[in-house]
């Protein structure tokens, strides 16, 4: 693959030429991503006649930065609403929501924002030269593989529920059951769709999200006067420029949580239909499990921020990884640029490193300015943009319940999804105020189908042999990471035990 410091300096020329397009697709791409059900491959499907009418680089500025903005969009409604602009933006709803409940939603927003742009960029710099090494891992991610990584994002489950395990496992559960409606994997069976023809492809994730998470939410905001408490109105009242200062402090004390947590995005983001949701979660159970203060996860930390947002944004170079180098979308969005960039008649694959370099590297030089310009932009609207939660509730729930109707009937334009998302709407506010864990639930709903999916497909594959589990090198490491990611919370807690007995005889 060629790559040299021309080629890189090129680019990077190319795409500030092309600055005054940057800002426009982030900026649209930042508003779609905090509107759930309003994802980036809509907008981009929306907006084909421009990107197939203009030259094949210029179309990928456009689509790139549109496409990472909207993975740094969708933190915002999670932050201060506890409404996921995506799935991927799920896991920031945990720690980001209870931080902007305290008044500290400014430096919430901070944290993600620098935590997307520091693990957007280093991923998207590993990707550049590191793309062909980078690019093998997929072909070493196979059923087996994937089965453990989702068995990490499903173990999360435990971890939100540690409040109260029986009614987490439940929400759990359910969210599985909920997950295996629609025709089985292997002989198309219908399951559970009660003869309803529109959930034969499952039930449809938008649904669930805005369901369970924004309108279960508006209707726990009607019952109160503020999202704020007492306390956090005050401190929103009181904040100006330090609040944001101390929101990047926060976020460079934690320099290498966002590095790594990138990474585990990146390294999922290569698997073609992975994608960020899986990533977010993993990234946040991990965060959690190596923390030295795992109890105050879900109670407001920048951690709980920084994790899933930093790997949903490095995944976003992975999903282009497989789309470039083998020609393979990673995601929907990926798809779409699949389509834009047969139309101009380029080839996919190991080609295109060879005939067209400057596009293949050009698509993470893009990410890399994008980010930059978004960092810049965002970093000062913080300040105003947290206000919102200040906003009465009164006024501000039926606002959410009207745009995120709309963002659950967009992606596939059935009334039948209105009806599904009011359903999930009553099933999320029944399960907040019962206290079962709808951040479970939901994560069941996301890895449960992807799960079952894997597993048929590795039996089927092996002719019905339970040990193609225990195959495969790269899954025998990833098993063995798993059982000692599972067994590192009894030993941290058997030390503490011991050290205080000591303390105690002494």
């Amino acid at each position: 693959m060629n790559l040299s410091l021309s080629l890189l300096s090129d680019q990077f020329l190319l795409n500030f030429s092309y600055l005054w397009l940057i800002v426009i697709a982030t900026t649209i791409g930042i508003i779609i991503g905090a509107m759930p059900g309003f994802g980036s491959a809509n907008t981009i499907i929306m907006l084909l006649p421009f990107t197939l009418a203009v030259d094949v680089d210029v179309a990928m500025i456009f689509m790139v930065s549109l496409f990472v903005a909207s993975h740094m969009g969708g933190g915002i409604t999670s932050i201060l609403l506890n409404i996921p602009g995506n799935g991927g933006s799920a896991a920031t709803c945990l720690d980001g929501y209870p931080m902007a409940k305290k008044g500290l939603g400014q430096q919430a927003l901070v944290l993600s924002f620098v935590a997307s742009t520091v693990g957007g960029m280093v991923t998207a710099l590993m990707s550049i030269f590191l793309l062909p090494y980078i690019a093998r891992l997929a072909f070493y991610m196979h059923s087996v593989e994937m089965v453990v990584i989702l068995l990490f994002g499903i173990t999360l489950i435990a971890s939100v529920a540690s409040d109260n395990m029986l009614k987490g496992l439940i929400a759990g559960f359910l969210g599985l059951l909920i997950g295996a409606i629609g025709a089985d994997h292997i002989y198309s069976t219908p399951r559970g769709t009660f003869g309803f023809i529109e959930l034969y492809d499952g039930v449809p994730l938008i649904a669930v999200l805005i369901g369970v998470f924004a309108i279960s939410e508006a209707l726990i905001m009607m019952e109160q006067s503020s999202v704020l408490s007492e306390t956090g109105m005050q401190m929103m009242k009181q904040s100006g420029w330090k609040e944001t200062w101390d929101g990047v402090v926060m976020s460079f004390q934690r320099t290498w949580h966002m590095i790594w947590t990138g990474i585990i995005g990146l390294i999922i983001g290569i698997v073609p239909g992975a994608g960020a949701s899986i990533a977010a979660f993993v990234a946040y159970q991990q965060s959690r499990l190596y923390s030295k203060t795992p109890e105050k996860y879900g109670t407001g930390v920048p951690e709980g921020v920084i994790a899933p947002e930093s790997a949903n944004n490095g995944c976003a170079s992975g999903d282009l990884i497989p789309l470039l180098v083998i020609g393979v979308p990673g995601g929907t969005t990926a798809a779409v640029m699949l389509i834009v960039m047969t139309y101009h008649g380029v080839q996919l694959g190991p080609r295109l490193f060879i005939q067209n370099p400057g596009l293949g590297y050009g698509v993470f030089i893009t990410m890399l300015v994008a980010y930059a310009v978004m960092l810049f932009t965002t970093l000062p609207l913080t300040r105003w943009v947290s206000k919102l939660v200040m906003i009465p509730t009164p006024v501000l729930a039926p606002i959410i319940i009207a745009f995120t109707l709309v963002g659950a009937f967009a992606p596939r334009a059935y009334m039948f999804d209105l009806w599904l998302t009011l359903l999930f709407g009553a099933i999320g506010y029944v399960c907040r105020k019962t206290g079962f864990n709808v951040v479970a639930l939901l994560i069941g709903v996301i890895l449960g189908p992807m799960l079952e999916a894997n597993v048929m497909r590795a039996l089927r594959i092996s002719g019905n042999d339970p040990w193609v589990f225990f195959s495969s090198p790269v899954g025998n490491i990833l098993w063995a990471l798993l059982a000692f990611s599972l067994a590192i919370p009894s030993i941290v807690q058997w030390r503490r035990n011991r050290a205080a007995a000591r303390t105690a005889a002494a």
